[in-house]
């Protein structure tokens, strides 16, 4: 398949452990769009985050599938480089969605790809949305737009979206936020392929569970609700 559709990296881990398949999909109408640059920034998040657990990282461009998504919207036949892009989302262990803001919304050509997804092919996938405009009044468009076609996708849509306005590029915040969501999505992978009866580690190092556990998760001082009935009963 021509590398202008779907790169891989790999990251080697220890022994002989299964990689991680993180797909990352770009919608960016350029060969350099800042669209490509926010997702490839996320998923390198989301591997430095993963501290050194093997990871596949297989990037799908949707500007060189325009033609052959078109087709298939058309004859319900894909292509070989499509086929095997659509392969590539759907046995994924996350993903990645990335696209340009157009009238409020996602793109054409992004929204088109995600029609030829089979709808029960993304369930339970954890999916990372972003979007790049040119201004931050059109950030709502992940929770209008994107969030729910991955929702009736039944995917499982993390909390964090990652929405790049053009001044965010010159500013220190948007790193950050790159940062939180590459984590949150590493935690994901990890809490989904931790080794069975072993708890994963969340995003901070500590381990899963221990919110309510070690930290009492601030409602230690909260009444028995069924308690404060009987009393009133009394």
């Amino acid at each position: 398949m021509s590398p202008r559709n779907v790169t891989t990296t790999t990251t080697p881990g220890p022994g002989a452990a299964r990689p991680l398949t993180l797909a990352v999909v770009s919608a960016g109408m350029s060969d350099a769009s800042s669209t490509s640059l926010l997702a490839d920034r996320l998923a390198e998040a989301a591997r430095d985050a993963l501290d050194g657990a093997p990871v596949r990282i297989e990037r799908v461009e949707l500007r060189p599938l325009a033609h052959a998504i078109a087709d298939h919207l058309l004859t319900g036949f894909p292509g070989p480089d499509l086929r095997t892009a659509l392969e590539t989302v759907t046995g994924a262990d996350a993903l990645i969605a990335a696209t340009p803001t157009y009238q409020a919304s996602c793109s054409g050509l992004f929204k088109s790809f995600f029609d030829l997804v089979d709808e029960t092919a993304l369930e339970d996938l954890p999916v990372l949305v972003a979007a790049t405009g040119g201004t931050a009044r059109h950030s709502l468009m992940l929770d209008t737009a994107m969030r729910p076609l991955f929702t009736h996708l039944k995917a499982l849509v993390l909390p964090l979206g990652v929405y790049a306005a053009t001044e965010d590029w010159a500013g220190v915040s948007l790193e950050s936020r790159v940062r939180r969501a590459g984590a949150q999505l590493a935690h994901q992978l990890a809490h989904r392929h931790a080794p069975a009866g072993e708890p994963s580690a969340r995003a901070d190092g500590s381990p899963a569970g221990a919110v309510g556990r070690e930290r009492g998760g601030g409602f230690e001082a909260v009444p028995d609700f069924a308690d404060l009935l009987a009393r009133a009963g009394q």
